[in-house]
Formats: structure tokens, C-alpha cells, sequence
């Protein structure tokens, strides 16, 4: 942290409450974006973004959140959108004929979870690394690595996940607000991978779709 940074005397609000802040705005910002539900990957990999770039103290508002948004909503943004969504409904379907009663079902419904809930730790994996403003596909595949490689990673993710639920179930209005703290959590599982450069959130000029 910078010593311009430092909260001086009698300040009772510091840069890290302004940051708490700042990821609480982030937060609703993402959830208002991700009504559409195809846009759920691009906000919060924007999300992820923004507050990554906290780290070499560029501002980790709503505003630049909005810019970055704009700049990078496209077509392959939107399509990673459609797959999640598509993931999400097949899983679903998969537990409806596996509560139906069909022959095999109980391992089958155990499998199909388990495949969702490793589908979801990657997908939020790649929401969280830098690649992801640019090309789902490498984001992705790195998080499919990251995933086997750091479990203890998975397991955090899933921890902020389950986390975000309980909050939003124990209080509505608080799911608007935990996108935020769910970013900043993938934010950091990707940070402490020890091969990971840090900081890098600025858009190239050009996004491809």
C-alpha cells in the first residue's frame, strides 16, 4: 500500500473500508448486469477484473466497472453467457429424470452433481483469471487446470459460494451485494497461485468477439 494511502490521524474511515466499499458497489453493479442471466460470465469476470486492478491502486469503482463492461460485452461474451445457462438447464434436467425414478438413479444423480459442481468451480475459476476479458477459451482451459491442480483453490471457491448463497437465503436484498465479495473471493484464489502475474486488468484497445 501506498503512503498516500495510509489513513491519517483521526480518519476513521481507511482505504481498506473504502475498498470494502468499493466491493459492495461492484457487487450490486454485477448483479443488476447479470438479470439477463446470459450476462452473468462477462459481469463478473468484469467484476474480477476491477478489483484485481486494486492491487497497483487503480480505482475499484462502479464507474470503471461500467467501462470495462462496455467496452467488452460481445458476442463470445454473451455466447459463454448462453453455454453457462445451457450447463445449468442440462444439470437440471439430468436431476429431474434422476428423481423420476429411473433405473440407476441415485449414482446417477451423484454423478451429474458432481460433474455440475466441477462444470461451476471452473466456469467461476475462469471468470476470476485475466484471460477471461479477452478469451473465454484460454481462461477456461486454465481454469480446468487450476482446478486439479489447486484443490485447496476449488475448495475456497466453493466455501465463497456457499457463503453468497447463505447470505442472500438468510436476507433478499443481500444478494444484490454478494456478487461482490464472491469476486473479490475469486479474485484472490487466482491471485495466490504462485505462477499467476498480478494486476494485469487494463482492456487492450481492441476486444475480439
Amino acid at each position: 500500500m501506498s503512503a498516500g494511502q495510509a489513513r491519517e490521524t483521526g480518519e476513521i474511515f481507511g482505504p481498506r473500508m473504502t475498498l470494502f466499499a468499493d466491493v459492495l458497489s461492484v457487487g450490486v453493479c454485477t448483479a443488476l448486469v447479470s438479470l439477463p442471466v446470459v450476462t452473468l460470465p462477462a459481469a463478473l469476470s468484469t467484476a474480477c477484473a476491477v478489483l484485481r486492478g486494486a492491487r497497483e491502486d487503480q480505482p475499484a469503482t462502479a464507474g470503471r466497472y461500467l467501462t470495462m463492461l462496455r467496452r467488452r460485452l460481445r458476442v463470445g461474451d454473451l455466447a459463454a453467457g448462453a453455454l453457462s445457462l445451457a450447463g445449468v438447464l442440462l444439470l437440471w434436467a439430468d436431476l429431474a429424470l434422476a428423481r423420476a425414478g429411473l433405473p440407476g438413479a441415485p449414482l446417477f444423480a451423484i454423478v451429474a452433481a458432481a460433474i455440475g459442481v466441477y462444470a461451476a468451480v471452473v466456469g467461476l475459476r475462469a471468470c476470476g483469471r485475466p484471460e477471461s476479458l479477452t478469451d473465454w477459451r484460454a481462461a477456461v482451459g486454465g481454469a480446468a487446470r487450476d482446478s486439479v491442480r489447486d484443490v485447496g483453490g476449488s475448495g475456497l471457491v466453493l466455501l465463497a459460494v456457499a457463503a453468497a448463497v447463505l447470505c442472500a437465503w438468510m436476507l433478499l436484498p443481500l444478494a444484490f451485494l454478494a456478487p461482490g465479495p464472491l469476486a473479490l473471493a475469486l479474485t484472490a484464489v487466482d491471485v495466490r497461485m504462485p505462477h499467476r502475474p498480478g494486476g494485469v486488468t487494463a482492456l487492450p484497445e481492441s476486444l475480439p468477439e
